[in-house]
C-alpha cells in the first residue's frame, strides 16, 4: 500500500511539474529581455500611490458608495459639486521626491467609475465638473519634471457605467443574491459594451499622456456563482495584448486573472500585509506591497489608525529584504492637498531616506550565508557588494554578526559614514555601538564585504 501511495504522489509531482512547464504564453518575451524591462523597477524599491476621486468628498472610505449601498443619484451630488481648487500635482511631486519615492501610480480611474482624465468615451470626467480641468494630464507633466516615473491605476470594475452587470460587489447587488435578481437588474445591461469602453479607455490612457511606466489594473474576482468578473468579461488576454503594443516597454500587475499564463503579469501585489506575511516570491513573480498611511486608501477624514514612522519603515526595509517593493498611498482631500497626517508621514519617510536611501535604491534579499542578528534586517546591494544591517530595536553596547569575521573590509553608520568598531571573536564581529542612539528611527550600519 505505501509503494503504492509513493507512486501515486511521485505521478502527482510530475503531473505538477508538467503543468507549470506548460503554461500558455501570451508574448515572445525573453527571461532577459523581462529583466531589462524591470531593472528599473527593481532597482527604484519604493514609490507612491495616489487614491483620489469623488469619494474624496464624502471623505469616508473609496468604496463608500458600495458600503452605503448608494444609487448613482445619491452620489451625484459628488460629481456635481468637485472642485478640487488647491491641487497642484507639482507640489505632490516635490513631496514624493523628497520622501525618496521614484515612481508614482494615480488612480485615473476608481470603482465609482469617475475619470479624471478627459476621456471622450463618457460624460463622467473631472472635465464636466466644476474644476474643469484633466487632472491626469498635470499629474504626468508634474511628475516627469521632478523626474518621477509615472503609472496609471484604472480600475475594471464600474459602478456606475449603465452596461457594467451589477455583481456581488455592486453598490446594487440585490439582498437576497438570487439569479432571477440579477437577472432582472442587469436586465438592458451589455457586458461585451462595457468591455469595449474598459479597451477604449485603456487605449486613450496609453495613446494620449506619453511614455507610461506601469498599468495598475484593480481587480478580478471570477466564479462567485457567475455574479463575478475574471478574464473572460475583462477580454483580459486581448487587453494584455492592447497595452504591450501602445506601451512595449511598460510594466502591468497581477491582476487580470491571467494566472494560467506565464507572462500573464509582471509582479504580484500582496495588499495591506503584515510585513511578517510578507515573502520573496509569488508564484515565480517579484512582488510590491501596496500599503496606506491608515485604514483606507481615499481620503477618511474621521479615520485614526495611521501607521508609526516606525511602522512604515519596517514594511520599507522588509520589502527590500524580500527583494520586493513598497507603494505607500496618499488619500488627497477634497481640495486636492495632502492630508497633514500624511505630509507629516512623508517628511518623517523622507527624513530618514535622506541619508539612508542607498540600504534601499538597488537592494535585495541579503545571500543565504549572513544571517540577521535578533531585532534587525539585512538588505543587501549586490553591484557594490555592500549588505545593510537595519537596528529595528536599537541594541545596548554591542552586535555580534555570526559567522562574518572573513568576510568584512569594513563596518560604518550610513547616515554619517562613522566607522563602527569591530572585533574579530573566532568566526564572528563584534561591533561596538554608541550609548545614544543615532538620530534616526532606524540606524543602519554598511558592512563593506571584502
Amino acid at each position: 500500500m505505501k509503494r503504492i501511495l509513493t507512486i501515486l504522489l511521485i505521478a502527482l509531482s510530475c503531473a505538477s511539474a508538467t503543468e507549470a512547464q506548460q503554461k500558455k504564453k501570451i508574448g515572445n518575451e525573453t527571461p532577459a529581455q523581462k529583466e531589462q524591462r524591470m531593472a528599473w523597477w527593481s532597482h527604484d524599491r519604493f514609490g507612491m500611490f495616489i487614491h483620489f476621486g469623488t469619494y474624496a468628498m464624502a471623505a469616508r472610505h473609496e468604496w463608500v458608495k458600495r458600503y452605503e449601498r448608494m444609487t448613482n443619484e445619491q452620489y451625484q451630488p459628488y460629481f456635481d459639486l468637485f472642485n478640487p481648487d488647491l491641487y497642484n500635482p507639482k507640489e505632490w511631486a516635490k513631496r514624493a521626491k523628497a520622501a525618496g519615492m521614484k515612481y508614482a501610480v494615480l488612480t485615473t480611474k476608481h470603482h465609482e467609475g469617475f475619470c479624471l482624465f478627459d476621456s471622450k468615451f463618457t460624460d463622467y470626467k473631472a472635465t464636466n465638473t466644476p474644476f474643469k480641468r484633466d487632472l491626469v494630464k498635470e499629474f504626468v507633466d508634474a511628475f516627469r519634471a521632478e523626474g518621477i516615473k509615472v503609472g496609471f491605476y484604472y480600475s475594471l470594475l464600474d459602478w456606475h457605467h449603465p452596461d457594467f452587470p451589477i455583481d456581488i460587489l455592486h453598490p446594487q447587488q440585490p439582498a437576497n443574491d438570487s439569479d432571477t435578481a440579477y437577472a432582472r437588474l442587469n436586465k438592458g445591461r451589455d457586458m461585451a459594451k462595457y468591455r469595449k469602453y474598459l479597451h477604449d479607455q485603456i487605449t486613450e490612457l496609453l495613446t494620449k499622456y506619453g511614455k507610461i511606466d506601469i498599468m495598475w489594473l484593480d481587480f478580478s474576482y471570477p466564479g462567485n456563482k457567475g455574479h463575478g468578473k475574471g478574464k473572460e468579461e475583462w477580454g483580459s488576454v486581448e487587453l494584455l495584448k492592447l497595452i504591450r503594443k501602445l506601451q512595449p516597454g511598460i510594466i502591468v500587475d497581477n491582476r487580470l486573472d491571467l494566472d494560467d499564463y506565464e507572462d500573464g503579469a509582471d509582479f504580484a501585489t500582496p495588499e495591506q500585509v503584515k510585513p511578517s506575511e510578507l515573502k520573496s516570491q509569488y508564484d515565480g513573480l517579484p512582488f510590491e506591497t501596496c500599503q496606506t498611511f491608515s485604514g483606507s486608501w481615499g481620503y477618511y477624514r474621521d479615520e485614526n489608525s495611521w501607521k508609526s514612522n516606525h511602522d512604515l519603515l519596517t514594511l520599507l526595509i522588509t520589502s527590500v529584504s524580500k527583494s520586493g517593493n513598497l507603494i505607500l498611498n496618499v488619500g488627497p482631500t477634497a481640495r486636492g492637498t495632502f492630508d497633514y497626517r500624511a505630509e507629516r508621514a512623508l517628511d518623517s519617510i523622507g527624513l530618514w531616506m535622506h541619508v539612508n536611501n542607498r540600504a534601499i535604491y538597488g537592494c535585495k534579499e541579503a545571500p543565504a550565508s549572513f544571517e540577521a542578528p535578533e531585532n534587525t534586517m539585512l538588505t543587501y546591494n549586490p553591484s557594490t557588494k555592500r549588505l545593510y544591517v537595519h537596528l529595528m530595536k536599537y541594541p545596548s553596547g554591542t552586535i555580534t554578526l555570526a559567522g562574518y569575521a572573513g568576510n568584512v573590509k569594513y563596518t560604518q553608520f550610513v547616515h554619517d559614514n562613522s566607522e563602527v568598531k569591530r572585533e574579530v571573536k573566532g568566526k564572528d564581529l563584534v561591533l561596538t555601538l554608541p550609548v545614544l542612539q543615532p538620530p534616526y528611527t532606524i540606524p543602519v550600519i554598511e558592512v563593506v564585504l571584502k
